[in-house]
């Protein structure tokens, strides 16, 4: 069914109120008939489906790759054999076969042409068995009023004729039928959640690895900034009058507090797209969209961690840190938390808010937040007000630094050259006065700070598996 009217005239609301996408807010007048069958509300989705005005694809995957995918989570009785005939014979329908292996495209290199990309999204609702409905945007206004005053004139002109009264007479009939066909409702041999999340990591992964550019700059952004580090340290002395302890302090403080820029800055290039692409397909029944969220975060796992390795692994042993293996890799697995958790946060909050750019600025605000409260680097944790004291324990800033001071610190020596120093300034000789000065503790607590530390993960996934749950909900 294809709708042209004027901008406004509410042709798009019909459309969703037909195909169950405004669930069960408001109040629907009228009923829908299905081969003389009347359908119950909560059934308008079953039955119809709803190509929309733009076109959610994934850029880098073929169009006989989005549509496997799209059957793969649509169909669960039907063979891997199967499902590649089900896309060849759509394909071949929409005349999409010359181009089922050319990638969709988008803005930054071409693909394939507008209509194609149009017949793909027709093409993904087809495999799901429906009753089609396309909703035309017309977005001249002169275009627009002319379209809208001749279909006044063919509405008035066809109810005044006989093969509209003869039409009126053959649905009286058909409602009449005691041998009604039946609805042709979607398939309900959806996959399992499991095989669904499955398949979306699988989608996911092979949209992203194409993207060649965006791959190298995910691996490479906490190294270049590594080497602006690198660079302004040079090498860590043992000289308290040469910054051995400032310097050591500084380079926690910047793998701390940097490290979950990159990846807040990952998760807002990316991740809007996918959420636009969920938002279609979740109204559509595919999955839920805390399962795209899942799919996402599993995506991102060993991209982030292979990311961080190569920073500490250049910055370490670069500057010189403490020499010592079992450190390195403490202070690898600790970088890592802080560079998850900036992602991870950014994408929870992404499923509520819609605006990346004020996302943005709430993620970096947090993160400020979190290093003045939780480092202990601007003002010792005891100095500060019990309120703040109390706040520190909720964020992962607290655990990062004292076990970062722990593993730089413990057992290590200091020289001064007294000649060269201040009155007071050789009264530090020792890592183990820093940690006491600083974090009285934190070495009887380093396993319970890494139990913390990481416990910010689960955490945080389960509150963007909750937000987004409720998310999904009340878009339906």
């Amino acid at each position: 069914v294809c709708t042209l009217c004027c901008k406004g005239s509410g042709k798009t609301t019909l459309l969703d109120a037909i195909s169950g996408r405004i669930g069960n807010s408001g109040t629907l007048l009228g009923d829908v008939y299905v081969n003389g069958r009347k359908l119950k509300r909560e059934e308008y989705q079953d039955c119809f489906s709803y190509v929309l005005q733009s076109d959610n694809l994934l850029s880098y995957l073929t169009v006989e790759e989005t549509l496997t995918y799209t059957a793969q989570l649509a169909l669960r009785k039907h063979s891997v054999e199967a499902i590649k005939k089900k896309v060849s014979a759509v394909m071949a329908e929409l005349s999409l076969s010359h181009v089922a292996h050319s990638v969709i495209g988008g803005r930054v290199f071409p693909g394939i042409s507008g209509g194609e990309r149009r017949r793909v999204s027709i093409a993904s609702q087809l495999l799901q068995d429906p009753i089609d409905f396309t909703s035309v945007d017309t977005r001249n206004s002169e275009r627009e009023a002319a379209t809208f005053n001749r279909m006044h004139e063919i509405t008035l002109s066809y109810q005044r004729s006989g093969i509209y009264q003869s039409m009126l007479g053959k649905t009286e009939q058909s409602l009449q039928r005691s041998d009604k066909p039946v609805i042709p409702f979607k398939s309900k041999e959806s996959p399992s959640g499991a095989a669904k999340l499955e398949v979306l990591v699988r989608r996911t992964a092979r949209n992203l690895s194409r993207d060649r550019m965006g791959v190298l700059m995910r691996l490479s952004q906490n190294l270049i900034y590594g080497l602006f580090v690198a660079f302004f340290v040079m090498r860590l002395d043992d000289d308290v009058t040469k910054g051995a302890v400032q310097d050591r302090i500084g380079i926690i403080y910047q793998s701390v507090a940097a490290s979950p820029y990159t990846g807040m800055l990952n998760a807002v290039a990316l991740f809007p797209s996918l959420r636009a692409i969920s938002d279609q397909e979740s109204q559509d029944g595919l999955y839920s969209k805390w399962q795209m969220f899942l799919a996402y975060i599993f995506h991102i796992l060993p991209f982030s961690i292979l990311s961080v390795i190569i920073f500490t692994s250049f910055l370490y042993w670069t500057v010189g840190m403490h020499p010592d293996i079992f450190r390195f890799l403490c202070f690898t697995a600790v970088v890592l938390v802080p560079h998850i958790i900036g992602e991870l946060l950014t994408v929870v909050l992404l499923g509520v808010v819609q605006d990346p750019n004020m996302v943005n600025t709430g993620v970096a605000l947090l993160n400020i937040a979190g290093i003045l409260v939780g480092s202990g680097f601007l003002r010792s944790t005891q100095q500060m007000p019990m309120v703040f004291q109390w706040l520190s324990y909720l964020t992962f800033q607290k655990y990062s630094c004292e076990l970062l001071i722990v593993t730089e610190f413990h057992g290590l020596q200091f020289t001064c050259n007294n000649s060269r120093s201040l009155p007071g300034a050789c009264t530090v000789t020792q890592g183990s006065q820093i940690i006491e000065q600083g974090y009285p503790g934190a070495l009887s607590r380093y396993t319970l700070d890494f139990l913390l530390l990481y416990a910010f993960l689960p955490a945080l996934l389960l509150l963007g598996i909750i937000g987004f749950k409720i998310r999904d909900k009340s878009s339906r």
